[in-house]
């Protein structure tokens, strides 16, 4: 197998993917990538629009012979996580994506891949612009901001699109077909708090938590991964408790989908009480690693004394902070009752930052059951206003419910199997697509979802199966071939 991404096939899906990842597109900064796929549209002879909220739409008529198949949508979203390795020196606003072939996978050199969804976007932009790959009528629909909010989806207005059928192209199993997914809403607390001047005869302390193996806050959450947020807090209710520290500052996770990796804290610990210290770190180290040492093998936990001059928080509100994100549901809530594997609620805390009197803890809760969704986000709600936090729910959208008899679902799951002569997996996810929202304005749309292996979403282990992508393009022309004729 070739070393350069630029030789794989299909050549052209590589290509644009490259073309797509040469671009800064994190989250609510999609200008640029907006305008990439305005000038792409547009030098293709195509009708090209931009709707209000930057969503990109492209049209293209059917091939010759497929005239009076039905019209369908073509979706991925334009969007990607930004994540990095600590140690790795790179700005996401002006560079692109440096990848690179390590056997039967494409990787990026210390930061996410931006497979999910550019794999997406680089397959519709192959087809928009081939010659000779069959199709329907295609409405090729780009959204924005998935990642975070999906505003795009959200605010896509009804009457744009006129198709029956909507392919979603960011599934990340190449043996799976998605008819349904979880919806989501972000919980967020914030406060402040007294901070003063630490007393006489203390030193200053870091703890590092690191190495986590991180990933999707949604697909991965059930795998049991660290979260560096309730590691690190763990943590540093047991100094206290022992030690009376008095914390500075916290600064953990980054983003809301994202699961964290790593996370810091400065405090102040009594001289008198620094050997101690030393010894409980060095137990705990090794009671965490060891529970850890399937799901995050490379866990490492450092402090260091850093000498730094520093204000801290009042020890009887530091106990209640500390007391409520100990308390703070992550992971797992509920499993589906119906559905064999499949999480139904979840939370993930996402970040903590506590600094200069002010903190903010950030989760993204997701359910398929919306009313279970509202009950865990006001379960922590009120975990966090037991501290006089305020709390904002913002960006709540809807689960994608599943229709597994509907026509698209069948003639697709037979095709698999005709391909591949095994069945396809048909079930739901526990991530956030946008096919449940887009079915508010477009209810009698047939929805479902596919696409390659893609490993480590939302994580700078992102990596992306060669082999995989080649089984999932087959499958994607042949998709395209069976498209039924209008009724």
């Amino acid at each position: 197998m070739s070393n350069s991404y630029q030789d794989l096939e299909p050549k052209e899906m590589w290509k644009y993917f490259a073309a797509v990842n040469a671009v800064p597109r994190p989250s609510k900064k999609e200008e640029r990538i907006i305008e990439f796929m305005l000038e792409f549209g547009n030098s293709l002879g195509l009708p090209t629009i931009k709707d209000e909220c930057g969503n990109v739409i492209i049209k293209k008529s059917a091939s010759k012979g497929m005239e009076n198949c039905q019209t369908i949508v073509l979706q991925s979203h334009l969007d990607m996580v930004h994540q990095k390795n600590a140690d790795t020196n790179f700005d996401f606003n002006v560079q692109g994506i440096d990848m690179f072939v390590d056997g039967d996978w494409v990787k990026a050199k210390g930061t996410t891949l931006g497979a999910d969804n550019g794999i997406g976007v680089a397959s519709i932009m192959t087809v928009l612009a081939s010659d000779t790959i069959q199709h329907p009528a295609i409405e090729a629909l780009f959204t924005i901001d998935e990642e975070t909010g999906m505003t795009g989806a959200l605010n896509l207005k009804g009457g744009l699109l006129d198709a029956s059928i909507l392919l979603n192209l960011d599934t990340e199993d190449d043996d799976e077909l998605t008819i349904g997914c979880a919806g989501g809403i972000d919980v967020t607390a914030t406060g402040s708090y007294t901070h003063e001047t630490p007393p006489p005869n203390v030193s200053t302390y870091k703890i590092y938590v690191k190495g986590l193996t991180g990933g999707h806050s949604g697909m991965d959450i059930y795998k049991g991964r660290g979260n560096a947020n309730k590691i690190i807090n763990r943590i540093l209710l047991g100094v206290f408790e022992n030690f009376g520290i008095q914390i500075s500052s916290i600064d953990g996770g980054s983003l809301r989908n994202a699961i964290p990796r790593e996370s810091v804290a400065e405090f102040v610990i009594p001289e008198l009480e620094e050997h101690a210290f030393g010894e409980f770190m060095t137990n705990i180290e090794k009671e965490l690693c060891a529970e850890y040492k399937s799901t995050d093998p490379n866990l490492a936990i450092s402090f260091e004394k850093t000498g730094n001059s520093v204000r801290v928080m009042q020890k009887g509100f530091q106990s209640k902070l500390l007391k409520s994100i100990y308390a703070t549901a992550n992971g797992i809530y509920r499993m589906s009752p119906e559905i064999e594997h499949l999480v139904q609620t979840s939370n993930n805390l996402a970040r903590v930052l506590v600094k200069d009197g002010e903190y903010s803890l950030q989760c993204l809760t997701r359910s398929s059951v919306d009313s279970e969704k509202l009950d865990l986000a006001n379960a922590l709600r009120c975990t966090f206003e037991l501290i006089g936090a305020r709390v904002d729910f913002k960006g709540s959208y809807p689960g994608w419910a599943p229709k597994p008899d509907a026509d698209i679902v069948k003639i697709l799951s037979s095709l698999y199997e005709e391909l591949f002569k095994e069945k396809a997996k048909v079930s739901a996810c526990h991530a956030g697509l946008e096919c449940g929202i887009l079915g508010t304005n477009y209810p009698n749309m047939e929805m479902i979802s596919f696409g390659p292996n893609i490993r480590g979403a939302h994580s700078p282990d992102e990596k992306v199966q060669i082999s995989s992508v080649q089984k999932y393009w087959s499958f994607f022309m042949q998709t395209l071939k069976r498209i039924p004729e209008k009724s």
